[in-house]
């Protein structure tokens, strides 16, 4: 059975009706597939988005975190229905404007107009609640692939930095000071896992975030663990396709 077929019937269970229209949309970098389906529920028109993923324990973090967060009432999309394979779900549509597409302007020139910065400003407002509200009762058990971010995590990450960025850049560079900086960057990062923790996000960045007229929603958090609060700042400052100046 394929993709939107398993989808459609998961929609007729929970809304009463088969949906009039499902559209696949854009690829998000991810083993996700993801679709909108549109129709009518209870006498209104309902528009979900569809997800099938490939990994049952990513989907699992994802469903549990979206259920987690939801109720402690933060802006993440609500599942409405799980497969009983649980590979694939249906989720709230929090249409197609991310932080991201909202502040192209500014992006693109590097001069961000007062509306940009208001945007930006409330997406950083909002992560200390997910982080530490959020946190209040959670189960890290539930979260991919690992509960917190540990050691062999911290070197994953800067080893991506290493061999997937810096090495086929071409940049010339000495590979024992740059290991010396990675060390320490490392014990550093390891020093704040123990202090000021809370549910970290881990892709905190523009393309995850949602904006529904301008109140900003969080999406693909499934990668989320305990952590420290610091490294979804840095992460969403310095993503160097949001391009923020310095100023900002």
């Amino acid at each position: 059975m394929n993709a939107e077929t398993v989808l459609a019937r998961l929609y007729e269970t929970r809304f009463g009706s088969a949906p009039a229209k499902v559209e696949k949309l854009a690829g998000a970098g991810s083993n996700r597939s993801y679709y909108r389906l549109t129709g009518q529920g209870a006498g209104k028109d309902v528009t979900v988005i569809g997800t099938t993923g490939t990994d049952l324990a990513e989907n699992k973090a994802f469903i549990a975190l979206s259920r987690h967060l939801s109720g402690k009432g933060l802006p993440v999309p609500e599942v409405f229905a799980v497969s009983d394979d649980g590979m694939a779900y249906l989720q709230e549509d929090l249409g197609d404007v991310s932080l991201f597409d909202a502040i192209a302007s500014g992006r693109d020139s590097g001069s961000f107009s007062d509306h940009e910065e208001a945007l930006v400003e409330s997406v950083i407002r909002l992560l200390p609640a997910i982080q530490f509200r959020g946190a209040e009762g959670m189960d890290y058990s539930c979260c991919y692939p690992y509960p917190e971010l540990d050691s062999r995590t911290i070197s994953g990450d800067l080893n991506y930095f290493k061999y997937d960025f810096l090495k086929p850049s071409g940049i010339e560079f000495s590979e024992k000071l740059l290991d010396d900086e990675l060390e320490l960057l490392h014990n550093k990062i390891l020093y704040f896992c123990r202090r000021n923790v809370g549910f970290m996000v881990r892709d905190f960045q523009s393309c995850n975030v949602m904006l529904s007229g301008d109140t900003p929603c969080l999406i693909d958090f499934q990668g989320g663990r305990r952590g420290p609060a610091a490294y979804d700042v840095v992460s969403f400052l310095w993503q160097a396709k949001a391009n923020f100046p310095e100023s900002l």
